[in-house]
């Protein structure tokens, strides 16, 4: 590959495992991998797979859940390099652009023009264009834009045989003189107009029966009254044919104004016979909804993640309506609920509609579990009958399910027929019961006239499926179209033609369980850490950069683009580590330390990644099992152990802060203790906060303890004296822990879990009194407070203490706003940004935040994203250009962005500290924001 040109090539094991699956339920190592650079890099690259006899399978983010984007060969990444969006013309509605390219960024691109592509799968902020012309993607609102078969000009492609061609509409002539002068694509187009005249009536009968048809290869496009269009045959042909080189799409007209019409019904199946009477009102789209799924949500990321307007019902279905008005929109919402015959209904827009798409488009994560808590698979995924059948459709379904002791989660495309839903297969137990509930399942769907496929494509999943709803005249056909375009097999093999066994290479069943002696419970995995990486079904919501929205995951990946930086990515190679079979080293590998040394710890996958993958945990785990009993890093004994130092400082904070502050011992400083040499080291206060406490007055009041984390009492005592002031002012009594003691943070992040657990017990005994007597325990620094409210139990889960602690930890914010008759002061006139820290974001919460800012009256505009110094990562040697550039994801063109009398909110002190080194401004904690807009009372003594 790299003697034909080909530069970035990897076969090396941890990136194999990172390729090894995409969002399906299959597992296939490939030989190698490799990222093009330009076109020909990748003619180049199938060039010597031809040669070689290796398969190719092209990749655009892996979200395939169909199992159409892995392979044993050559796997190609386009989403690397081609990723570009070329020329928009807004004169003829189309966009030029690279394989690579992600549906959102073309959306971006045609937005100035009031345009947009219209399909738009949920995986729609990472999905690429490649892949979606492969599986012929559809998304919520193909309904009224179409596939994206009806949304290509042409294409640029590259078959198997090796002959480069541009596919577009009359593509066939099928008279002397009308084909292409080079003699290889004028034989391969001969070939294929000659197979499409011999079965013409085949075809028509056949193929193209209702829009979601999308299992094997979309003939109907290739009649000549359909214009004999090969842009768009090729579209769904899941790489089996050719490589896409670039395309130019269809953009459509972005509605004006939308509002979204939500209806409840008994259940799905009452939802789904309801959807023929919907059609003719023309929504934009009209999804199903189990309440079961936002049950789900409730459970796992709090009541606060569903909005408050939904009706009553079992399940429900959004429909969206356009105007040019928000009243036209409302308007047309109304008719269609007074046209639907539901229980009860709502008209929702603006924040409260985007929350329920949020939560549409995260359901394939989301189904992950049933409400039950059991993993749940793709496998019968997205099966699609005519809109008149689906009702029944879906009760039978349902009942079939019932019948093989299954359950699911049911969603889906109801407009068009097509139903998503998650199978409680037993996999690990019994992965014969696969075989035996899907085979049923086809039978049941071609008993309605529809497809195995709806818009994922056949790939490992439903290729063996396809004699259900087809005649053997049309797999012959299928498999003649296969030979023209590549002849060798050698594109994506075991996929539509000559399909492998759709119970084969499943990836669960390779795997076994991990061992018992672990540090953490994982009380929702059983106590497996091989079930808990196994969260991970491969959407990849860790590829897409939500910051914008206030979400977090995954730094890393935005910062470097890599897989290897992924939160799927590391989940992967964890998998490997799971089943042994090609990461071979266990916890010790070279694999998984690679692969987890830029995972900041940042805990938002915890949250945003919609299966609950929790990368943080599952490294300081790998960090424990790889480093236990045995030397470490100089970085885990200096930062890990950070608290230790800080106590010792502050015997002599002031002569500590001198010898710091001497460049040669700063320097041997940091050499010893791992840490970057661009980094400064922090300061010591001249006087711990404890120490200020200690000695001052103890009015009455409401009784509340205030947790003293090392960073508050060490680093900044001013937050906690300004928390005090606040807490007091509020009618609180504030007492602290006798002791000092410690949450074992910087132990946990270092993998040190022992030294962690240890830690936590004596904090346990330190706060027993006050836990016991039902007195809350409030948090300052936002990483302490998610230990006290996450990490403590499950790292002492017989401890019945732990749970008690948990229960009884706050931040500032949800004290304050609980407390009755507490009004916080007139914050009218702050503007600024803010910072919400990670491990808040991702256990903790910043809601009760924004509320209280909003109802000081503050204009503070909440930054997503992390701040990339993230506890020790960024401190640590090797970390600090990704750390840098982690801040430039958001949080830094934000403050540059801020006024200069502006706040910069940042509760967290890695996020003070990263402002202040990087940014040059300092921020500001909500205690400190609060304490200096009370009224005016002498201020504490320094």
């Amino acid at each position: 590959m790299r003697r034909a040109g080909v530069a970035e090539v990897d076969t090396s094991v941890r990136r194999r495992a990172e390729y090894s699956s995409d969002a399906s339920n299959y597992r296939v190592v490939p030989a190698a991998v490799a990222f093009p650079r330009h076109t020909d890099e990748a003619a180049a690259a199938l060039s010597v797979c031809r040669d070689l006899g290796v398969p190719l399978t092209a990749r655009g983010a892996g979200t395939s859940i169909a199992g159409n984007a892995i392979g044993t060969g050559l796997v190609l990444d386009f989403s690397r390099h081609l990723d570009g969006v070329g020329a928009v013309d807004p004169e003829a509605r189309t966009a030029v652009v690279q394989p690579g390219a992600v549906l959102d960024a073309i959306t971006a691109a045609a937005a100035p023009h009031g345009l947009r592509f219209g399909p738009d799968p949920s995986t729609h902020g990472r999905a690429t264009i490649g892949g979606s012309l492969g599986n012929n993607a559809c998304g919520s609102r193909a309904l009224a834009y179409g596939r994206t078969a009806d949304n290509v000009v042409d294409l640029d492609l590259l078959t198997g045989a090796g002959v480069r061609l541009t596919a577009r509409e009359g593509a066939l002539g099928g008279a002397a003189g009308r084909y292409p002068t080079d003699s290889a694509e004028a034989e391969l187009l001969s070939g294929l107009d000659a197979l499409v005249r011999d079965r013409l009536a085949l075809i028509r009968t056949e193929f193209g029966r209702f829009r979601r048809q999308v299992s094997g290869y979309s003939l109907e496009h290739l009649l000549p009254e359909n214009g004999a269009n090969l842009a768009k045959f090729l579209v769904g042909t899941e790489g089996t044919l050719g490589v896409v080189l670039g395309a130019t799409v269809a953009l459509v007209e972005a509605p004006r104004h939308t509002a979204l019409a939500v209806l409840g019904y008994p259940d799905m199946a009452e939802a789904a016979d309801a959807v023929p009477a919907l059609l003719p009102h023309r929504p934009v789209a009209l999804e199903g909804m189990n309440a079961r799924l936002v049950d789900v949500v409730r459970a796992r990321r709090g009541a606060a993640a569903v909005p408050d307007v939904l009706p009553r019902g079992g399940g429900w279905l959004f429909a969206e309506t356009a105007g040019d008005t928000p009243g036209e929109a409302a308007d047309a919402a109304r008719r269609l609920v007074a046209a639907s015959g539901c229980l009860d209904s709502a008209v929702v827009s603006g924040a409260a509609a985007r929350a329920l798409w949020h939560i549409r488009e995260d359901g394939a994560g989301l189904g992950g579990r049933t409400p039950a808590g059991e993993a749940a698979w793709p496998g019968w995924e997205d099966s699609a009958v005519p809109p008149d059948r689906f009702g029944p459709y879906v009760r039978e379904l349902g009942a079939l399910m019932g019948r093989h002791g299954l359950d699911g989660l049911m969603y889906g495309h109801f407009g068009d027929g097509c139903l998503h839903v998650r199978v409680d297969f037993p996999l690990a137990r019994r992965p014969a019961l696969l075989r035996r509930f899907v085979t049923d399942a086809a039978e049941l769907v071609a008993g309605h006239g529809g497809s195995m496929s709806g818009e994922h494509g056949d790939g490992r999943a439903r290729g063996e499926l396809l004699g259900r709803m087809y005649s053997p005249e049309a797999l012959a056909a299928l498999a003649g179209v296969k030979h023209l375009f590549d002849p060798a097999d050698l594109l994506n093999p075991g996929v539509i033609v000559r399909p492998r066994p759709l119970d084969a290479d499943l990836r669960v069943p390779a795997a076994t369980a991990r061992p018992r002696a672990l540090a953490f419970a994982y009380p929702d995995d059983g106590g497996d850490f091989t079930s808990a990486v196994h969260r991970c079904v491969g959407v990849g919501r860790c590829r897409a950069d939500a910051t914008g929205g206030g979400g977090v995951m995954c730094p890393s990946f935005l910062a470097t683009k890599d897989e290897k930086d992924s939160t799927r990515g590391r989940a992967r190679v964890l998998q490997e580590l799971a089943n042994g079979r090609l990461v071979k080293g266990g916890w010790r590998s070279p694999e998984v330390a690679e692969s987890l040394d830029l995972c900041l710890a940042c805990k938002g996958c915890a949250s945003d990644c919609p299966a609950g993958v929790d990368m943080a945990t599952y490294k300081a785990e790998a960090l424990h099992q790889r480093y236990r009993h045995r030397p470490r890093p100089a970085a885990h004994y200096a930062l890990g152990q950070l608290p230790r130092w800080a106590r010792l400082a502050a015997h002599a904070p002031r002569l500590a802060n001198t010898l710091l502050a001497l460049p040669p011992l700063a320097a041997l400083a940091k050499h010893a203790g791992g840490i970057d040499a661009r980094r400064e080291l922090p300061r010591f206060a001249g006087r711990t906060f404890r120490a200020w406490f200690e000695r001052r007055p103890r009015p009455g009041g409401t009784p509340v303890t205030l947790w003293v984390d090392t960073f508050t009492d060490h680093f900044t005592p001013e937050v906690g004296r300004a928390a005090v002031r606040v807490l007091e002012a509020a009618g609180y009594a504030v007492r602290i822990p006798d002791a000092p003691v410690c949450c074992g943070l910087t132990w946990i992040t270092t993998g040190q879990l022992d030294g962690a657990r240890a830690q936590l017990r004596r904090t346990l005994r330190a706060l027993e009194p006050s836990v016991a007597a039902g007195v809350p325990v409030v948090g300052l620094e936002p990483s302490c407070t998610a230990v006290l409210r996450g990490d403590l139990p499950e790292l002492l889960p017989d401890d019945p203490r732990a749970a008690a602690t948990a229960a009884a930890t706050r931040t500032l914010a949800e004290l304050l706003t609980a407390t009755p008759g507490w009004s916080p002061p007139d914050l009218r006139g702050v503007r600024g940004v803010a910072q919400p820290h990670c491990h808040q974001h991702a256990v903790l919460g910043w809601e009760r935040d924004a509320e209280l800012l909003h109802d000081a009256g503050a204009a503070v505009e909440a930054v997503g994203g992390c701040c990339g110094l993230a506890g020790n990562f960024g401190v640590e040697k090797g970390h600090y250009e990704v750390s840098v550039a982690v801040a430039e994801t958001a949080l830094l063109p934000a403050v540059r962005g801020a006024g200069e009398g502006d706040v910069v909110l940042a509760d967290g002190f890695s996020c003070r500290t990263q402002l202040g080194q990087l940014a040059g401004r300092g921020g500001t904690h909500l205690a400190q924001l609060l304490a200096d807009h009370l009224p005016h009372e002498p201020p504490p003594a320094p």
